[in-house]
Order: C-alpha cells, then structure tokens, then sequence
C-alpha cells in the first residue's frame, strides 16, 4: 500500500496514544472520552485505509476489464471481416453455380429437342419408306 506523508503523519500522531490507552485497558482500567475517540479515530484511519486497498484493486481491474474489451472488439472486428469475406464467397459461388445449371438446362434442352427431331424424322422417314 502505498502511503502518503500525511497517512503517515497521523499514524504517528496516534500511535503513541493508541499504545498508551492499549496498555491501560490491559491493565483493566476505564477509558475516557478521549481515549475511545482516539480508538475511533484508529479504526477509522484503518477503515480508509482499507478502502484505499479496495479501490486501488477495483480500479485495476476496471483497467484490465478496458483492455480486455478493447481486445474483444479488435477481435470481433477480425472476425467480422472473416464473415464479409465468406459472405462475398458465398455470393460467387452462388453465380457460378447458376451459371452452372442454367448452361446445364440448356444442353439438356437442345439434346431433347434434337433427339426429338431426330426420332420424327425417323419415324416420318419410316412411314414413308413403308407406305
């Protein structure tokens, strides 16, 4: 933890006092106004401080969170460009793809058409070679 001049300051100012009543309550005597202020005044100092700790850990994690989204974006957007890419890919694979059955079709379409001319003018030839 690191303190500042003043926290230490104080801590020194109500050290000995703190020692003092510490002793004096061990020995079973009473404190006074003064001397559970001075306890207070301790416990606070100790709260604070403790605080400071906390906040200290929760600010760095807040800091670490920071850099972990900023790697999450940067990685979303990575992926992002990945899909754009696929999706372009996907795109001509689909053009190409009806390119390919529209040729398809269409090579089917002047086989069955010349097959059936074929076959009419063989039967047409057949029916007059037999009339």
């Amino acid at each position: 933890m690191n303190k500042t001049k003043v926290e230490d300051m104080l801590i020194e100012m109500i050290s000995p006092k703190v020692k003092e009543i510490e002793e004096r309550f061990s020995k079973g005597e009473g404190l006074g106004n003064e001397d559970v202020n001075t306890l207070l005044l301790k416990s606070q100092f100790n709260h604070i401080n403790h605080l400071d700790e906390k906040l200290d850990e929760v600010t760095k994690d807040v800091s670490n969170l920071r850099l972990d989204m900023k790697s999450m974006e940067a990685k979303f957007g990575t992926l992002e460009s990945k899909f754009s890419s696929l999706e372009s890919k996907i795109g001509e694979m689909r053009s190409e793809l009806r390119l390919e059955i529209q040729t398809s079709i269409n090579k089917n379409m002047q086989w069955s058409i010349g097959l059936i001319a074929f076959i009419v003018t063989a039967l047409k030839v057949v029916d007059m070679i037999w009339k």
